[in-house]
């Protein structure tokens, strides 16, 4: 039947995409089982009448069949079954366009061709087995954030399939089609992660010509580079490309990399240092030692040590500290021994 109607079709000159062909084969068989049905049947059955025929060929090409109307002649059951070979040719074409729709779909988000429609997102641009996976795991720990991965053409499909809550799109990184697939305008931070400078220069360009407020931030193998890159986007956030967890931190909290960049600088704005409790030392809880610290020297306590104990980074305010346990703190310089000892 459906050969049939591509024939009709064909000579008519007319093209039929699945979804016309179903429908044209569900018109044909209606209008001929129709004509065949008003020949066949008794004139008093009264199937063939216009108000009837089209309820019983709908539950009869659908196998439904409530036998509220059925055929009274030999003829007209032929012409049933005629339906219903009908009805079942029409759902078979129908399903088969309905699944090959969907996995086109699914075979475009899977190559990452499709647009997205995101709002205050993240977008990661760039792609390497293995540690993309560790970002995009940090990333996204916390929820909550829409998160985009961009790969480039070298990357055939989707390579974290299973991660549902990551959108996938693929394409040149530079290119202005695969900054408004990822909906780069109207997201909320981009993190660089790509194969050399240059081409982590080369994106950052891309990304602040398509949204020139977004917070950037940009792993780099020199970080001398970073000052190059600010001609581009001045308030990018420069970090080193061996501390992917800084990627992360910076894209999660904005200005954190400034702060681990302050902290690892020596004569930044606050180093960090390490001291004894000296004997006698009077303030004998961590929340003492931090007011007074913070009070006497503007300083932080980050975190402390007890003999040979592990580290603790931000214990609790009542947490005691026994003579001889090492503190780490942050200050604009050394605090002297002699006035630990003095302790007031």
């Amino acid at each position: 039947m459906p050969f049939l109607v591509a024939r009709l079709a064909r000579l008519l000159r007319v093209r039929l995409p699945g979804w016309r062909l179903a429908l044209a084969v569900a018109v044909f068989v209606f209008l001929t089982s129709w004509a065949a049905m008003a020949v066949v049947e008794p004139a008093g059955s009264g199937i063939a009448s216009p108000g009837t025929y089209w309820w019983y060929f709908v539950v009869t090409a659908a196998t439904v069949g409530y036998g509220d109307v059925y055929p009274a002649s030999a003829g007209g059951r032929v012409v049933g079954a005629y339906v219903i070979v009908g009805g079942i040719v029409t759902l078979t074409l129908l399903f088969t366009q309905l699944s090959a729709a969907l996995q086109s779909v699914r075979g475009k988000r899977l190559r990452g061709l499709v647009g997205l429609d995101l709002t205050d997102h993240v977008v990661l641009l760039g792609y390497t087995p293995g540690r993309t996976a560790r970002i995009v795991a940090e990333l996204t720990a916390e929820g909550g954030t829409p998160l985009v991965l961009c790969a480039s053409e070298d990357v055939p499909e989707d390579p974290l399939p299973e991660r549902l809550d990551v959108q996938f799109v693929r394409g040149d990184l530079t290119s202005p089609d695969v900054m408004a697939r990822a909906s780069v305008a109207r997201a909320r931070t981009a993190v660089i992660d790509v194969r050399d400078d240059n081409e982590a220069l080369a994106v950052a360009l891309a990304v602040t010509h398509a949204n020139p407020r977004i917070h950037l931030v940009a792993a780099l193998r020199d970080l001398g580079r970073l000052g190059t890159l600010r001609y581009v986007h001045p308030d990018v956030q420069g970090v080193q490309w061996h501390m992917p967890f800084l990627l992360t931190e910076e894209a999660n909290d904005p200005g954190i990399a400034q702060v681990y960049s302050d902290l690892m600088t020596s004569g930044g704005h606050g180093n960090t240092y390490s001291t004894r409790l000296p004997e006698g030392f009077p303030h004998r809880t961590f929340g003492d030692c931090q007011t007074w610290f913070g009070r006497t020297f503007g300083a932080t306590v980050l975190a402390l040590r007890t003999g040979g104990g592990p580290l603790v980074v931000s214990p609790g305010w009542d947490t005691p500290l026994p003579e001889g346990t090492t503190l780490y703190y942050v200050a604009g310089r050394r605090i002297e021994a002699a006035r630990l000892r003095a302790g007031g």
